[in-house]
């Protein structure tokens, strides 16, 4: 277990994303309950996903063991009317009354981690703060963090705020964060939930095709490294993956999309390999890809 930057949040070092999860009740459930029960802590929803029915779905699977786990949701995209698609809206009045609705879905009278679910340089930065700190003064939250992969709207809030985590995308195919945030974040005790380690499953087996700004025999000889490391070390590549971003300091969890009993019981496999990678393993595998920057939003 991890703690989440400053807060008294102990992390675990595979978390669950459960925006994969689908509508079948008894499925999501018992999935939910079995991650729990093999040490995943931490569950990752948001007020966006399936317009509300998962933090739901998330709420009452997890109600009987509701002291025992973490529960994270987000903020900030609003749907339409007509259902035809959502709005981004992160105003103090939306959040004020949103994270009601989400207390009252997820069946809980505290979320541990609640999330800006997104976000611009061009929001109103201070509103949006204020929005956080009184639902935490009111007991509604425990704590609060962004959700973002633009370093200038991170930056802001490293300055303005009382954030403890940042979501944000990172993998070996996504090392962006590695120049621009992560260190500037460990530096303020700022802890990074990664999503996105698997690169939508390209570094674990899935067919290679392009992905950012790689190609697709890019990508392939981004996977074959993954895959030599693992066979030296007698780990799978959802291991080595998970080492490869578990590797810098400020990553206190890594988020993992979880649809099916397989491929929780591989995460759940990859609890008893926790450590990072080494220094030369890490650097073996970023050699096999070219440096990538984030060019917008610096």
């Amino acid at each position: 277990m991890k703690r989440l930057g400053k807060s008294d949040l102990r992390v675990s070092p595979v978390s669950f994303g459960c925006m994969s999860l689908g509508e079948k009740v008894t499925v999501y459930a018992d999935l939910l309950r079995k991650a729990a029960d093999a040490g995943v802590n931490y569950f990752d929803t948001a007020d966006l996903y399936l317009k509300g029915l998962n933090e739901l779905y998330v709420g009452e699977a997890l109600k009987p063991i509701r002291k025992d786990v973490i529960i994270a949701t987000k903020v900030g995209n609003q749907w339409r009317p007509d259902g035809s698609g959502w709005d981004w809206n992160p105003s103090k009045a939306y959040i004020l009354k949103h994270v009601d609705q989400s207390l009252k879905r997820l069946k809980t009278d505290y979320i541990d981690l609640y999330q800006l679910h997104g976000g611009t340089i061009d929001d109103p930065i201070d509103e949006i703060i204020e929005a956080f700190e009184r639902i935490k003064e009111q007991g509604k939250i425990r704590w609060y963090g962004i959700s973002s992969i633009r370093p200038n709207v991170i930056r802001e809030y490293i300055e303005r705020s009382n954030i403890v985590s940042v979501m944000t995308q990172y993998s070996l195919l996504d090392h962006r964060p590695e120049e621009a945030t992560l260190d500037l974040l460990h530096e303020h005790d700022i802890s990074v939930i990664c999503r996105g380690a698997v690169a939508q499953g390209l570094l674990i087996g899935k067919e290679a095709s392009s992905y950012l700004q790689y190609t697709d025999g890019e990508v392939g000889r981004a996977a074959k490294a993954v895959a030599k490391v693992a066979a030296e070390l007698g780990l799978s590549p959802l291991e080595v993956a998970l080492g490869y971003v578990r590797g810098h300091p400020a990553v206190a969890t890594a988020a993992l999309g979880i649809r099916t009993t397989a491929q929780l019981d591989e995460a759940i496999d990859t609890l008893q390999h926790v450590e990072p990678l080494s220094a030369d393993q890490r650097t073996f595998l970023r050699q096999s890809v070219r440096s990538f920057h984030y060019e917008a939003h610096r």
